[in-house]
């Protein structure tokens, strides 16, 4: 493909592009498929001559659109939001043109110093406390991960390197794998399933803190766990508190973990995957009280705040604490200017060597979005779940089974877990919205995420009425 063709055939993607999301809600959202569909539809090999362009542009409606799982349908209220803007879009474009594999500031000086201006610049839209941002020649700083459990994994290794150098500067005597085997991390039982993976890859203990009845880590469980394991002769080093959690979006209390974690020695890491991008309201900044005790923060713009996926914003108060946890320099990878103290290199700052120019899709979006913009998005979105919740509360067969705090809405049918089961089950086999459970306590329960940039009340409604067309016939073959 030449530049000419190139020129024609990428005004034709965008075109096609175009269509699938303004046509979006025809489709149904979730695919017909069986597992294994796909491979009799393709050759066993890889051709030994070129294919045309518009053959391959028809294979994506005959082969790839019917296994799609359409997330960004208004009728998609599964998962959270993954997030998608024309902006993003047309910035990821240019990132694949450039195409800079951005690991040090001599790589792509550009692709560094932006993800720097545009983790200050978000910083600063969440009010962030200083120590985090990178403005002023502070300690702390931001950086673009791939994803939430990448942050908290990024976060816990770190966490384990300080431990095992504060505690080997104690005591010489003690080795790296008698302190591992002594270390253990904490988290609400609420926490993600990426927290306990974290745990597992570092090689250390991770304990699950009973939460309260707002589904939230209780501070006094935490502290008798800490006591309990410092008696047995344990280290405990690191805690994560969620800011949303994914079952039901609840809060943990950021300032009640601040006596547990400075009496303590212990990192906190804050997790806020999906409701960080809600702080940018000031309605909801409350929710982020407190993160002036933590050590570093995440949450995910390509899930709430129209940056494309991937694109997950982690904080760090003390940026040599990754940098000393990850930090290895090769004669290949040095540059001159690395030693200066004016730059980033952010390789030292994650797990993977190479990264994209991420920071161009926050770039565009911020820019034509504004931050009014972005406002007025999660508000709309939030507006939508408390509508969603009003036609439950109204429907006596029903109930809530959480806050309704952002876009989430945890409820099922009063009764059995059995009859709840059958109407999720009715729901997903007609394919005309998706939803996903999850268990709080002992109930089976359904979640119903606002999650498109399209979806509307009108979508909402058409929902509701019919889950409780569903709901009816589910009951009445429970009578029957």
């Amino acid at each position: 493909m030449n530049t000419s063709e190139f020129r024609r055939r990428g005004k034709e993607m965008v075109d096609y592009v175009a269509n699938y999301m303004e046509g979006i809600e025809g489709r149904q959202v979730y695919p017909d498929v069986e597992p294994g569909y796909l491979r009799p539809l393709i050759p066993d090999s890889a051709p030994q001559e070129p294919d045309t362009f518009e053959d391959i542009i028809n294979d994506i409606e005959k082969i790839i659109m019917p296994g799609v799982t359409h997330w960004h349908s208004p009728y998609f209220f599964a998962y959270f939001p993954t997030a998608s803007s024309y902006p993003a879009m047309l910035a990821d474009m240019l990132c694949g043109a450039i195409g800079c594999i951005g690991f040090s500031w001599a790589a792509s000086p550009a692709c560094t110093e932006l993800e720097t201006v545009m983790m200050d610049w978000l910083g600063k839209m969440l009010e962030l406390p200083k120590a985090f941002l990178t403005e002023n020649a502070g300690e702390g700083g931001g950086v673009i991960q791939g994803s939430a459990s990448e942050a908290t994994l990024v976060a816990l290794l770190a966490a384990r390197t300080k431990a095992i150098h504060r505690l080997q500067a104690a005591s010489p005597e003690l080795t790296q794998a008698a302190i591992m085997e002594k270390l253990v991390a904490y988290s609400s039982d609420q926490a993600h399933s990426s927290v306990e993976r974290a745990g597992l890859i570092g090689g250390v203990k991770l304990k699950a803190i009973p939460s309260d009845g707002n589904f939230a880590m209780r501070a006094s469980a935490l502290q008798e766990a800490l006591e309990r394991d410092r008696a047995a002769g344990l280290i405990p080093f690191f805690v994560v508190a969620t800011l949303g959690t994914t079952t039901c979006c609840s809060f943990d209390n950021l300032l009640e973990k601040k006596k547990n974690c400075n009496k303590e020695d212990m990192w906190l890491h804050v997790d806020a995957a999906y409701a960080g991008s809600a702080f940018i309201c000031p309605e909801f900044r409350h929710l982020l009280n407190g993160v002036e005790v933590a050590d570093s923060f995440n949450f995910n713009p390509h899930k709430w705040l129209l940056v494309n996926f991937d694109c997950s914003a982690m904080w760090v108060k003390k940026r040599s604490d990754l940098t000393g946890a990850f930090r290895l320099d090769p004669t290949y990878l040095k540059h001159s200017h690395q030693d200066s103290g004016l730059i980033t290199d952010y390789r030292h700052w994650q797990i993977p060597l190479g990264r994209r120019f991420r920071s161009l899709k926050m770039w565009f979006v911020f820019r034509m979005y504004g931050v009014k913009g972005l406002q007025a998005y999660i508000r709309k979105h939030v507006q939508l779940s408390h509508e969603f919740e009003s036609l439950v509360l109204q429907d006596p067969r029903f109930e809530i089974c959480a806050e309704v705090t952002l876009g989430l809405v945890c409820f099922r049918l009063k009764g059995s877990n059995k009859v709840n089961e059958a109407l999720l089950q009715g729901i997903n086999s007609a394919k005309k919205i998706h939803l996903v459970p999850c268990h709080l306590r002992d109930k089976f329960v359904l979640r119903f995420a606002i999650c498109s940039r399209t979806v509307e009340s009108a979508h909402v409604q058409r929902a509701w009425e019919h889950i409780k067309e569903l709901a009816a016939d589910v009951l009445r073959a429970e009578r029957e």
